[in-house]
């Protein structure tokens, strides 16, 4: 297999197997899949592989139930994924560049992993034009997206509103949910009960929400000398433990 495979897809590319599927679909019933694209900011992983085989089952399928299913695959050449390995690349050789020019590494960054992402995932047997990608960095795909967001705020759909962001102190900038990282991490999380006020808990007993039991006062409504029962309390959890002196009450 590991020999045959290469020799296939080199006879799949001098046989233009994917030009002569869409000659032979030309006029048929048109399915699009739009394919959000990956960012080109290094060599592909498990999610990458996962990714495009589905997808590519999917376009091939309609491709035989009789459909022209074209596939153009896009990358994201913009964003922080990117900015952040050019950075690392550079290290402090950034703090002399000027943004000009750290945008231009960025666009040659993108410009590479464009290219070998496209020879990763066509060794995976994906079928697609290859040749004419869409890329974001490209002047009429830059354009296209001022002039769909010019739509969008002329429809008043663009507003400023204050809502909580992610926020990185490293990049100052905000970040979006999938680019969150987290890591596992041993927290010094603990349990505590907190006892219930007595006047609580006679109000508790009055409410029906306590056993009788639990009451300070007895059947004839005079204070009890001594009770052995269990204690009410509010169990709560904390992973920040060292902050629980200058606790005063809780909330429910």
């Amino acid at each position: 297999l590991v020999q045959r495979e290469p020799q296939l897809r080199k006879e799949w590319a001098k046989k233009n197997i994917y030009g002569e599927i869409r000659k032979a679909r030309k006029g048929g019933p048109l399915y699009i899949l739009h394919d959000g694209p990956p960012y080109a900011n290094g060599d592909i992983h498990m999610g990458h592989v996962i990714n495009k085989v589905l997808k590519d089952l999917v376009v091939k399928y309609k491709t035989m139930s009789g459909f022209d299913a074209p596939y153009v695959p896009g990358w994201d050449c913009h964003g922080l994924p990117i900015e952040s390995k050019v950075v690392a690349e550079l290290g402090d050789k950034v703090r002399q560049m000027s943004k000009p020019d750290i945008r231009k590494a960025c666009k040659k960054y993108a410009s590479k992993y464009v290219k070998v992402q496209s020879r990763q995932f066509q060794e995976l047997g994906i079928f697609g034009d290859f040749e004419n990608p869409y890329l974001t960095f490209t002047p009429g795909y830059e354009a296209g997206i001022l002039e769909v967001f010019a739509e969008l705020v002329g429809k008043g759909l663009v507003y400023k509103q204050l809502r909580p962001i992610h926020w990185s102190i490293g990049c100052e900038t905000a970040l979006a949910e999938a680019e969150l990282e987290y890591k596992d991490i041993s927290s010094p999380s603990i349990f505590v009960n907190f006892p219930v006020a007595e006047e609580s808990i006679g109000r508790l007993v009055e409410l029906g929400l306590l056993d009788t039991r639990y009451s300070i006062l007895d059947t004839r409504g005079e204070q009890r000398e001594s009770s052995h029962e269990p204690r009410v309390c509010f169990m709560i959890w904390t992973t920040t433990p060292w902050t629980l002196t200058a606790n005063l009450a809780i909330a429910v």
